[in-house]
């Protein structure tokens, strides 16, 4: 859904928080790699590192197309991740290693977890808190959730490949071979691990916003944390007892949990197309919408088709009204069925008059297929 209004206190407090955070993260950061090792070791280490990335934040673009989230709330949680995220659980772990004297192992099968899925989770929550309008359920919070994991998995990657290189992880020759090992281990067997880990939390936070149970609301978000903790403790700990532990747990843990997730994210986006379809048909009786334009919103393949038509029988202009009309139209939508579920945000007035007065001034100005252009 579209951003809050601009005049909106949380929609700025919530700007203004991550805005910051993340110009501080990010210029912590670029000192950390500059003391991390040469230029040339960084530059190598930082290609490496994104190479997984496109092709994982693609698959999260691709779930999120039936109400495509914000484009600057996605790359917010993909620069916390790759920042504020890595910043603060190196704070956190390093204090837990240098003032309270924890072991190497310790730090990484407790600390680590609890500290990282804190440091990644806190996005979800700030948009929980703030910004509660934009999650609509399980399938927002996945997204949100994996886009965090891959900006945390990049600027960690870099880190791990860089001393890697250097052999000053304590797990390789150092070098070239010390490089590709970590790689195919990091960025080709395992991309989804940080991700996957963070998705308990979205999952939860996605739980909690579609349900009218305050029991429910609460607990949620803090079991999705909890697993969380527990699956990136699990995969932590195998990395202690050698390869052979590394692989069972990736085969017995990672494996099922990866495709478990994949399951959930395929159903809860085909539940939404259904949910989409029932709110829209009771939008439409309500004469919120013409029904005749349901089964142009509700199915991708219709949409594509709606606006190539548009396109070629009004050029850009009429595209563009089509593409606003529909990206409108599913957003209302998706708030119609929140307000049916009792779930709706305090703003829902509101934002559903905004969605109507973009519905009104974009209709006139195209056709689907089989009609003719309506006239102003």
């Amino acid at each position: 859904m579209p951003a809050v209004r601009r005049d909106s206190p949380d929609g700025v407090a919530f700007t203004v928080v991550v805005t910051v955070a993340v110009v501080v993260g990010a210029l912590l950061m670029l000192v950390i790699l500059a003391l991390s090792g040469a230029p040339a070791i960084m530059l190598l280490a930082t290609a490496l590192a994104a190479l997984p990335v496109g092709p994982v934040v693609a698959v999260y673009l691709w779930l999120d197309r039936y109400e495509p989230e914000p484009k600057l709330l996605l790359a917010y949680a993909l620069l916390w991740g790759a920042f504020v995220a890595t910043i603060a659980a190196l704070v956190v772990q390093g204090i837990g290693g240098f003032v309270v004297g924890l072991t190497d192992t310790t730090s990484l099968a407790v600390v680590a977890p609890l500290s990282e899925e804190a440091s990644k989770g806190l996005f979800l929550f700030l948009l929980l808190w703030w910004r509660r309008a934009e999650l609509d359920g399980v399938l927002d919070g996945l997204v949100y959730a994996g886009m965090v994991g891959v900006g945390f998995a990049f600027t960690e990657n870099i880190l791990y490949l860089a001393a890697a290189y250097g052999g000053t992880d304590g797990a390789g020759p150092g070098g070239v071979a010390g490089v590709s090992t970590l790689f195919v281990v990091r960025c080709v067997f395992s991309p989804f691990a940080h991700p996957l880990f963070t998705a308990f939390t979205g999952v939860g936070l996605g739980i909690a916003v579609g349900s009218r149970n305050r029991a429910v609301q609460i607990l949620a978000p803090v079991g999705g944390y909890l697993c969380a903790v527990t699956a990136h403790a699990l995969w932590n700990t195998s990395t202690v007892f050698g390869f052979g532990s590394f692989v069972l747990a990736y085969f017995v843990l990672m494996v099922p949990a990866f495709v478990g997730m994949v399951c959930l994210a395929v159903w809860a986006r085909s539940r939404e197309r259904q949910m989409l379809a029932r709110a829209l048909d009771d939008a439409a009786s309500r004469g919120l919408i013409p029904a005749t334009d349901i089964g142009w919103l509700v199915d991708l393949r219709a949409r594509r088709v709606a606006r190539r038509h548009a396109r070629t029988q009004g050029g850009e202009q009429a595209a563009r009204a089509m593409r606003d009309y529909q990206q409108a139209a599913i957003e209302l939508g998706f708030l119609h069925h929140r307000l049916l579920r009792g779930t709706a945000p305090k703003d829902w007035q509101a934002r559903g008059q905004g969605f109507l007065a973009r519905i009104q001034a974009n209709r006139p100005g195209f056709a689907f297929p089989g009609q003719v252009v309506p006239q102003r």
